[in-house]
């Protein structure tokens, strides 16, 4: 059996410096990290070997968190904190990757036995993380459905059907004008799966009802709301009604538009999707479609514990959207 004294004496360190290239607990310059992935992969290396084959495993599971530009922090929060709650209930500690592609924090626990397994969040349609999970006999669970979701666990909201649903409530009310106003533009630019898939069912179903819509990606801030509305108004001079997936815009761009004089949801309705305690606890309560966070973190733990007792899953599970409404829509017109 390889042992930790060996990668170290193949890559020229000490033991102790070996551990902390591998579980990353203290920080180690990139050209020594490489020297014992090297050692690691020419020995065939496996941290805790003897307790991995006894059947007991790491006890850990490793949640990839990838914080990268557009990223909104409080919502990978939410997200963590529920897998954490959830893997707790199993008897399982999390380990946290957060490097921005993702891709060498979890081949680093698929070659080490780090972690029993990995939830991937972030998944863009077209994934460069994708082959590497595919090749990697260590078990895994998406919280997002890549373009080609053939071979893998996933688990989301059905953010098609979500932007579906926000554009039927408003074409029910009357509304022929609607504009999406969605995540940062660098989301688009990734081809984050949840982002597209929620474009293209708002586009859909304005398509269906035969309204006028238009998409516009939008920062974060303040300055960005105002602008925006801006844009919005001269734009669209018939908009009646706005979709927003872009939880941290919410209040900033109500009150854009009450400082332009639109009354919500007199002059302007207001649908949102994010997770429903923040729709409630606006300053003007929206209707808004649930974003699940909690719920999803806890069913990919359920889904990779079913995993690792060699139980079967199904490939992707799309949890149906779910509208409430509250005092930022009403009727064209009203």
């Amino acid at each position: 059996m390889v042992k930790i004294t060996d990668v170290a004496r193949r890559a020229g360190v000490s033991p102790s410096t070996v551990s902390y290239a591998l579980s990353g607990k203290r920080p180690i310059s990139d050209a020594t990290r490489r020297r014992v992935q090297a050692a690691v992969h020419e020995l065939g290396y496996r941290a805790d070997a003897g307790r991995v084959r006894a059947g007991r495993g790491s006890k850990v599971l490793a949640l990839a968190v990838p914080m990268r530009p557009g990223i909104h922090v409080p919502v990978m929060t939410r997200l963590a904190v529920s897998v954490v709650t959830a893997a707790r209930a199993h008897d399982h500690d999390v380990l946290l990757l957060t490097q921005g592609d993702g891709e060498e924090g979890i081949g680093r626990v698929a070659e080490t036995g780090l972690a029993d397994a990995v939830i991937v969040t972030d998944v863009q349609l077209h994934d460069p993380r994708l082959p590497l999970l595919r090749s990697r006999s260590l078990p895994s669970v998406l919280i997002g459905v890549p373009a080609e979701p053939e071979g893998l666990t996933c688990v989301d909201l059905d953010f098609r059907a979500a932007g579906e649903l926000c554009v039927d409530h408003l074409a029910r009310l009357g509304h022929r004008v609607v504009a999406l106003v969605g995540s940062p533009p660098e989301v688009y630019v990734r081809r984050t799966a949840f982002a597209r898939r929620l474009v293209e069912g708002f586009t859909s179903a304005a398509d269906r009802h035969r309204l006028t819509s238009a998409v516009y990606p939008c920062g974060t801030g303040r300055e960005d709301a105002r602008a925006l509305a801006e844009r919005l108004l001269r734009e669209l001079p018939a908009l009646t009604a706005v979709v927003v997936h872009n939880e941290p815009l919410l209040d900033p761009l109500t009150d854009a538009f009450e400082r332009l004089g639109v009354r919500i949801p007199g002059d302007l309705s207001l649908t949102a999707v994010c997770p429903a305690p923040v729709a409630a606890a606006a300053r003007l309560p929206l209707t808004s479609v649930a974003v699940p966070s909690g719920e999803l973190g806890t069913r990919a733990v359920r889904l990779l514990m079913r995993k690792l007792s060699g139980a079967p899953v199904p490939g992707a599970t799309l949890l149906p959207p779910r509208l409430t409404e509250r005092a930022s829509t009403a009727p064209r017109g009203v």
